[in-house]
């Protein structure tokens, strides 16, 4: 009994089991897989970092979730161009991404990341309805990062970081005035 009471608290308030659903994360995270999320990032542990798999309640429609990259911070401008993404001017090294899904060299003008928003995109670029069609994320709307890959069990690793991205910082920087927020 006790055992069963502190896996329900873990899973309440520590990690979630997921369902992916779509191939919007391919090459990455395929469709039907299942990941368990670390639900404790809603409480800023940690600070989310670009490049982080996040799992958040989509901002037209509450009632669903969906997952995705964090691209741009709050305070960052994020721009598409010739396909590649460019934040602050600097452009993005994307090791994690296939080039077959990402063949589209579309433009798009500079977004502004709002302190409290973030900037997030699909790794099968391609395919995926994110940040370009829709807008920023509000930071109170994610609730995990993905943490463990649990199923299939032939695919079962850890999800973890996959690159530094030189000359551009991956924590968040408060660029913007105490008196904006």
């Amino acid at each position: 009994v006790f055992a069963l009471m502190i896996m329900a608290l873990v899973l309440v308030f520590v990690a979630q089991p997921v369902k992916v659903e779509g191939t919007s994360m391919l090459p990455r995270l395929h469709d039907g897989e299942r990941i368990f999320v670390n639900k404790l990032i809603y409480y800023g542990l940690p600070e989310l970092e670009r490049g982080d798999i996040v799992v958040f309640w989509f901002p037209n429609d509450p009632t669903k979730s969906y997952i995705k990259r964090v691209i741009g911070l709050p305070g960052e401008t994020v721009q598409l161009r010739a396909g590649r993404i460019f934040v602050n001017g600097k452009e993005l090294q994307e090791p994690y991404l296939e080039h077959s899904l990402n063949v589209a060299a579309a433009d798009e003008p500079p977004t502004y990341v709002k302190p409290h928003y973030y900037f997030v995109m699909g790794d099968n670029r391609d395919n995926s309805s994110d940040s370009r069609t829709w807008g920023l994320v509000p930071e109170k709307y994610i609730y995990g990062k993905a943490l463990f890959r649990y199923w299939p069990l032939s695919q079962a690793s850890v999800i973890r970081h996959e690159t530094d991205y030189p000359g551009i910082p991956a924590n968040r920087v408060e660029r913007y005035d105490e008196s904006e927020q």
